[in-house]
Parts: C-alpha cells; sequence; structure tokens
C-alpha cells in the first residue's frame, strides 16, 4: 500500500511537466521509503532506474549499461558501455527530445567506487543536459555524503540542483492512516516500535494485538525486525560490535559523551565520538541542545530511530529467553517497561499535534519553533526538564508537558510547569498539559482558574486524514 508523500509526489510531478531539465537530489535514511517513492513516480513513464552497488566501478557501470539498454531494446542486452561517459551521451542524445528520466540509486555507492563521477556529471549538466528534456534523479542513503559531497559547496554539483527532498519517518498521523484496526493507544505503539519506518510498518498486522505483534516481530529469532538493526549496522559499519555498544549504551539512558564511552566499555571519548558521527550519518542518533542554546558542554545524543530504542532496550536483555522460543516470556518482563519507553514516542506525537494545530492557527500562540529545554533551576536548586518549549519573535510561549501514564495528571504537575515558566522571561505564557489518561477534577479546576491552560487528552487529539 503506497500512502503518504504527498507533497513529494506533487513536488516530483510538477517537475516532470516542466519538460526542461531538472535536477532533484532524493536523500534520507534507509528503509524510509526512498526508493518507494522513486518507483512510485516513474511507473507510467519512461525512465532508467539505475542502482548503484557496493562494488567496483567495473561492476557498477555493468548495471549501468544493463538499465540504460533494457530500456531502449526493451530486452536485457549483454553489451557493456566503454565508461561512464558514453553511457551518459546516451542517455542525453536519447533525452533531447523526448522527456526521460535517469535515477541513480543510492549514489554514494557509484561515487565511491568512481569518484570522477560528480565532475563528469557535473560537465553533462554545463555543457549537455541542461539543453535537454532529462529529469536527473540522485538519490542516497548516506546523509552526511549527501549533504555534504552532493548538496555542499565543495562539490561539483553544487548548485546545479533544482530541487533537493530529504525524506523523514511518516508521522504518527500519516501512520494512523496506514493501519485501519488498531485502536488509539494501540496506533501510538505501533508508531513507538516502528519509528514511522515503512519497511518496519509493514512487517505489522493490525488485525492482531500489539502484543501478539511485538513478540511475533521483535521476541522470535526468525522475525525481520529481531534482525534488522544487526544485519543494518553490519552492513554500514567496519566494526559493528563496538557501534551496537554505543547504540546500547544511548537506548538504556546514556545521553553525554563521557557517559556513552563508559557504558559502552569504549572509554575513550574520541573514539566514541567517531562512532556517533557515523551513526549520525546514517540517521540513527541526532545530537541535541537545550531549545535557544547550543553550548558543546550540554550536548546530549539521542536515537532518533524509536525502532532502534525499542530494540536495543528490550532485546539484548532478554536474548537468552529468546533464543529458547519464550517469547510470551519476554513480552511479560517488557510489558511494564512499555509505558516509560513511550514517554518520549509520546511526546513527539504531542510535537506533530501542536505543528498541525499552529499551522491551523488553533493555537492561543502562534509558534516559530520548538524545541525540549533542560538546565539548572535556581530557584529550586536543582536539574529541571521541559519536554515543550515554542515561541515567537513576539515574546510569546508555550510551555508544554506530555505524561504517557495510567493515572490521571494532577494538579501538583500543573504547578510544577508553571513554576518551569517562571524561569523564562515571556511577555506572555501559555501552558499545556497533555495526557494518555486525563485529568483530575483539581488539575481541571486550577486549569480553569488560571485561564491560560490548555488540557489535551490523547483521545481528543484530531488529526489531519
Amino acid at each position: 500500500m503506497f500512502i503518504g508523500r504527498e507533497r513529494e509526489t506533487k513536488t516530483l510531478e510538477k517537475l516532470y511537466r516542466s519538460d526542461v531539465f531538472e535536477f532533484v537530489v532524493i536523500y534520507g535514511r534507509r528503509r524510509v521509503g526512498k526508493t518507494t517513492l522513486i518507483s512510485e513516480f516513474i511507473k507510467d513513464k519512461k525512465a532508467v532506474f539505475y542502482p548503484g552497488i557496493d562494488s567496483n566501478e567495473k561492476q557498477n557501470l555493468e548495471i549501468l549499461s544493463a538499465s540504460i539498454l533494457s530500456v531502449f531494446t526493451g530486452t536485457e542486452v549483454g553489451s557493456v558501455f566503454r565508461d561512464f561517459h558514453e553511457a551518459l551521451e546516451l542517455i542525453y542524445r536519447m533525452s533531447k527530445e523526448e522527456r526521460l528520466i535517469l535515477v541513480i540509486d543510492e549514489y554514494p555507492y557509484l561515487a565511491n567506487c568512481y569518484g570522477g563521477i560528480s565532475s563528469l556529471l557535473a560537465s553533462f549538466i554545463d555543457h549537455k543536459f541542461l539543453e535537454s528534456k532529462l529529469m536527473l534523479i540522485l538519490c542516497g542513503s548516506s546523509l552526511s555524503f549527501m549533504e555534504n559531497q552532493v548538496l555542499g559547496y565543495q562539490s561539483p554539483l553544487y548548485g546545479r540542483r533544482t530541487a533537493q527532498m530529504k525524506i523523514r519517518p511518516f508521522t504518527f498521523a500519516e501512520c494512523s492512516r496506514y493501519y485501519r484496526h488498531f485502536d488509539r493507544q494501540e496506533l501510538a505503539l505501533a508508531y513507538g516500535v516502528t519509528g514511522g519506518i515503512p519497511l518496519y510498518m509493514s512487517k505489522l498486522d493490525d488485525r492482531k494485538s500489539m502484543e501478539d505483534n511485538i513478540r511475533d516481530n521483535f521476541f522470535d529469532t526468525s522475525a525481520y525486525l529481531f534482525e534488522e538493526p544487526g544485519n543494518l549496522i553490519k552492513q554500514e559499519c567496519r566494526e559493528p560490535m563496538q557501534y551496537n555498544a554505543v547504540i546500547k549504551a544511548i537506548a538504556t539512558g546514556s545521553s553525554k559523551i563521557s557517559e556513552i564511552s563508559g557504558a559502552s566499555g569504549l572509554n575513550d571519548t574520541g573514539a566514541t565520538s567517531n562512532y556517533i558521527s557515523k551513526l549520525m550519518s546514517l540517521g540513527i542518533i541526532e545530537k541535541e541542545f537545550p531549545y535557544k542554546t547550543e553550548h558543546s558542554r550540554k550536548t546530549i545524543y539521542k536515537l532518533s530511530d524509536s525502532m532502534f530504542q525499542f530494540w536495543y532496550r528490550f532485546v539484548p536483555a532478554n536474548l537468552s529467553l529468546i533464543g529458547q522460543g519464550a517469547g510470551d516470556r519476554v513480552y511479560q518482563r517488557v510489558e511494564k517497561q512499555i509505558p516509560a519507553y513511550m514517554g518520549f514516542v509520546f511526546e513527539e506525537i504531542c510535537k506533530q499535534y501542536l505543528w498541525q494545530e499552529n499551522l491551523k492557527g488553533n493555537l492561543p500562540v502562534e509558534f516559530t519553533d520548538m524545541g525540549r529545554w533542560w538546565g539548572n533551576d535556581p530557584v529550586e536548586k536543582r536539574q529541571t526538564e521541559i519536554d515543550i518549549l515554542a515561541d515567537n519573535e513576539e515574546g510569546e510561549a508555550i510551555f508544554g508537558e506530555c505524561k504517557w501514564r495510567n493515572e490521571l495528571t494532577s494538579e501538583a504537575e500543573l504547578k510544577e510547569l508553571q513554576h518551569q515558566s517562571t524561569l523564562f522571561h515571556y511577555k506572555k505564557n501559555v501552558l499545556i498539559l497533555f495526557s494518555k489518561s486525563g485529568f483530575t477534577d483539581g488539575c481541571r479546576e486550577l486549569a480553569d482558574k488560571r485561564g491560560d491552560v490548555l488540557l489535551i487528552r490523547f483521545e481528543d487529539m484530531e488529526w489531519e486524514k
């Protein structure tokens, strides 16, 4: 089922209809659906789809030759172009009068084995493709490579693209459109354990309970998702054991570089930093600062992929039982920890909801940016955290707290959020409490009395279809 990506598809169709040379760069982490998006777009169009492989120049040229000749002859042909220049020359000739799409998927693989490809493409663009009707699409999963070696200033291709798209995981709203039979809380958990990654989403069956889905997909050695994190790390990293240790350290609570270094057993912050940089390039880890702050001493690292967060938090600790086929027992052990795991997932859902309502003009403060804040509370003389802080240039702000618990959110929690808001000097504050289970009478009474508070139950959030 192809869902979502309406904006990306609309943009691609618009560029295609221009009937002049277009150069589109599409990138995003693995499994996020880049190839599916491109395949859906080109399915009714004349297109050469060339998947770069992690091999040598000769084998990549053979695959490109086969991709080109099969389109122009309609059959698989054994001929191979003498070089990439000759292959691109044919592409140019065939696109001079007729709209043609050339897709180079996993472009970093090709560029790594043939270092001159970017310069060659740049030369063709400047001297030939600009006069053609070619639509060139370069696609890649290495975020750092695509951002620096394709989009970056130092790239020979710099300034030649006509559009770029960073493909992100599905939002909670898009995830909700994919599953038809889960209830609202099951949808949240499904979103959490898949991270909105389309391939991972496809492994869940919404005709089953989430208990069955988690047990069958994570606590069974034959399941795809049981093997997925390890396989992806082995595919992308030369020292998978060290990378796995870093990911597990973050998944189980370490966030500062020194903590990650110690918990992973590396005990070398320099080496740890290198591993983290690689994982950031793969879209698995991201760095975070307190909102409105970019101080290196306050930098923390977190997993940007909540499926990896779930896997590394719960699977390694239970490998022996999983190996013995005791998936039911593992789930019983894990079940009581799921609400805590869902805390940061719920924060992300609430942020997405606020952006939706902000763009619709439904909030008392229209904000321009949003983030999470943590730091020192000089009044209470302790460290404190604010789940959501959103503001604008007019000095107005929203302070939000997200509670994924089975009990009602209390008056004390509203008072704490009110106190946190006094640590800042905005001329207008709006407080928002999000709750999975609802609110106590005391909390509601205090909110009514203040008049600057919104209480939002998860079940009451309405999402655009």
